[in-house]
This record gives structure tokens, C-alpha cells and sequence, in this order.
């Protein structure tokens, strides 16, 4: 896509329960499309070892991240597990209006509340083919006991009664095709008539 004929960007929302693999179709799928830009999210937890301020996520204060609230500075936020989690605003309308699409890997109660507060962005829910399959990957993963596992899976039923607010629905069974599903999302976003009025001059 032409840098002429990008104008304004593409909020794009992703979600999914855990076990669904958005993380690692994101992974595969940004790097091969231009003009996109990964959203930092804000966190009042403390980093992990390798983890790096402004690059893994802001890492802020309980203090600072009350008065971002507080200023309306955040698209949106959530309290997990006695942190804060949330998406500054000010980055995000810096490179929509750059013409760069914005990509937020989120929550389910944070993809809804950016919609509430941006119509326009585009809300993307990556799900297996089956729900049992949920329940197979975390409990191949190894690294959770039975109880925690059970809680992901029951978090993921309350999660799928929300699939009807979203736009696209990208299916994760083989990862190659999910991968092409979400460019293809990205991609027809970017061919929008609105978005290329400019071209259509004579």
C-alpha cells in the first residue's frame, strides 16, 4: 500500500481467551505488513526479568496510573490480580494520525470499552475451532495447576458470550491460515472507499 494513499489509520482490536493463540498469530502476522504499529500497554506490576520500560510496557506507579485515569488519558483499563493494566491514548491517536494502523493485543473488557469510546476500531476475537481444544492447549502447556487451568477455561465461557460485539472472528486451528485470515482483515481495512477518496480525483 502506498504511503500517498494511506491516510488515516486503522484501529484494530485483538482478543482472545487464553489458549486461543493470539499472541503467536500476531507474532507471525505484523512483521509482514507495513505501516502498523503495536500498541504499548501501561502496568502498575513490576517488569520481569528482561522485560524493558517503554518497550515491553510502560511500568508505572499506582500513583501515576490513578491520574492517567483520572485525565482521560486511557483508551481503556483494567485491575487484574491488583495491578492495572491499560492503553495510553496519547501513542495510539499519534500514529493513527500518522496513517500507521494500531494494533492492541487485549482483553475482552477492554476491546468493548475501546469500542464504546471508538466506534471505528475494528474488534478481531481469535478462537480455536472447537472450545475443548482451549482446555488441550493449556493443559499441554504444563506450566499451570488444574485449578488455574480451570479458571482460564471458565473465564473463556464468559469471553464467548461477547463474540457477537466483535467485527472478524479468525479461526487459530493450522497457524499459517490464521495468520493469512488476519492479514486479510488488516489488508481490506486498508481498502475501505473512505480511506482512499484522495485517488479518486480526475
Amino acid at each position: 500500500m502506498s504511503d500517498c494513499a494511506r491516510g488515516q489509520g486503522t484501529l484494530i482490536v485483538v482478543t482472545g481467551p487464553s489458549g486461543a493463540g493470539k499472541g503467536t498469530v500476531l507474532g507471525r502476522a505484523l512483521p509482514a505488513l507495513p505501516h502498523i504499529h503495536y500498541s504499548i500497554s501501561a502496568t502498575t506490576r513490576k517488569p520481569r526479568p528482561g522485560e524493558v520500560d517503554g518497550k515491553s510496557y510502560y511500568f508505572l506507579t499506582h500513583e501515576q496510573f490513578r491520574a492517567m485515569i483520572d485525565g482521560g488519558e486511557l483508551l481503556e483499563y483494567a485491575e487484574y490480580v491488583g495491578n492495572y493494566y491499560g492503553t495510553p491514548a496519547k501513542a495510539v491517536e499519534s500514529e493513527l494520525a500518522r496513517g500507521n494502523d494500531v494494533i492492541l493485543e487485549i482483553e475482552v473488557q477492554g476491546a468493548l470499552m475501546v469500542k464504546s469510546k471508538r466506534p471505528d476500531a475494528v474488534l478481531v476475537f481469535i478462537i480455536p475451532p472447537r472450545f475443548s481444544m482451549l482446555q488441550e492447549r493449556l493443559h499441554n502447556r504444563g506450566s499451570e495447576p488444574d485449578d488455574v487451568i480451570a479458571q482460564r477455561v471458565e473465564k473463556a465461557r464468559q469471553e464467548y458470550k461477547s463474540g457477537d460485539k466483535y467485527d472478524y472472528i479468525v479461526v487459530n486451528d493450522n497457524l499459517e491460515d490464521a495468520v493469512r485470515e488476519l492479514s486479510a482483515i488488516i489488508i481490506s481495512q486498508r481498502c475501505r472507499t473512505e480511506k482512499r477518496m484522495d485517488l479518486l480525483t480526475y
